[in-house]
């Protein structure tokens, strides 16, 4: 399934939240040499219940809108 997600780096709170366009997700890692992105796959492997290695960023490496790949 792909997901449309909108990323907040430089977050108090790590946490993942649904609205009627996507999902928002909250991470603590700033957005340097790739630690937001890995923060972001981490957050969502635990919210979907699903190892890391079947969560895929097809999408907006470099940005905050993304378009994840969440294979189950």
């Amino acid at each position: 399934m792909k997901i449309s997600i909108t990323i907040k780096p430089k977050s108090r709170v790590e946490k993942v939240e649904k609205t009627d366009s996507g999902y928002i997700v909250h991470v603590k890692e700033q957005p340097i040499e790739n630690k937001a992105n890995k923060a972001l796959i981490k957050a969502l492997a635990e919210y979907f219940d699903v190892p890391k290695s079947q969560v895929e960023i097809v999408s907006g490496m470099k940005s905050k809108q993304k378009i994840v790949e969440i294979k189950k």
